[in-house]
């Protein structure tokens, strides 16, 4: 059956070996025979600039190339961890980059996608670092940076990051409904997938007697997670690890 494929958020880090078997695993047997995948942002932990070249990099950039080079079109949304992912990451695996806010045509049903990260608009302070950080000016000066320089800023930043999100209650790091509903209408279609709150779940709505769904993609912190759609829906499926 015809079918396209979504993940987000599995923080991709030489640390976590189990989640690269897997990641790895499911390219190549999964992905393969999809029509298309979309990673929906925070595929890496981290990512510093497209020359940091380390064998954990390159070896993330070949299970894309091998599926890109069979012909399945996978795209990719930036998410917080990643935005730094740039056009020769995109040439050198064959990965298409698109906006943060894209509609596609899903089987029919136009689909807003996006990583999910600027529809939590509670977080104030997560926003004022987003707006920061995603200034053309400083992501420039920090790529002119040494790469020892950039891997210590970035350690920094996730460790601050970790202690913050710990003080912060689940309400502030989960989604706004009205920026959900407002986000919809601009786009002017009543289906949504993203990921970044690692919360999956398929939600479901009325609305001046309008039906609306939006499905959150999970983490692949403890299993992977992976959207399924097709003409005949969406489903949200687990994969397992496989334990050395």
């Amino acid at each position: 059956m015809p079918h396209t494929l979504f993940i987000a958020d599995l923080h991709l880090s030489p640390t976590r070996p189990d989640i690269t078997d897997c990641f790895e695993r499911f390219m190549q047997q999964e992905v393969i025979h999809a029509d298309a995948l979309y990673v929906l942002g925070d595929l890496f932990e981290a990512w510093i600039g497209d020359d940091d070249n380390s064998p954990f990099h390159q070896q993330i950039k070949a299970a894309f190339s091998a599926v890109t080079e069979r012909g399945v079109p996978v795209y990719f949304i930036h998410g917080n961890r990643d935005f730094l992912i740039g056009q020769r990451f995109a040439r050198e695996t064959g990965v298409t980059l698109l906006n943060e806010l894209e509609c596609i045509d899903l089987y029919g049903t136009p689909t807003l996608i996006l990583h999910g990260d600027t529809l939590c608009l509670e977080d104030v302070d997560y926003q004022a670092f987003r707006r920061k950080v995603h200034q053309p000016w400083l992501q420039r000066l920090f790529l002119c940076l040494p790469l020892t320089w950039r891997r210590k800023i970035a350690a920094k930043m996730r460790a601050g990051s970790a202690n913050a999100n710990q003080q912060k209650s689940s309400t502030i790091m989960d989604v706004t409904p009205q920026e959900v509903q407002r986000q919809l209408d601009n786009a002017g279609v009543t289906n949504m997938i993203h990921g970044h709150t690692h919360r999956p779940h398929i939600h479901q709505w009325h609305q001046h007697g309008t039906a609306y769904q939006r499905i959150v993609l999970g983490d692949w912190y403890d299993h992977g997670s992976v959207l399924v759609c097709s003409a005949q829906g969406c489903d949200l499926q687990t994969r397992n690890f496989t334990h050395r």
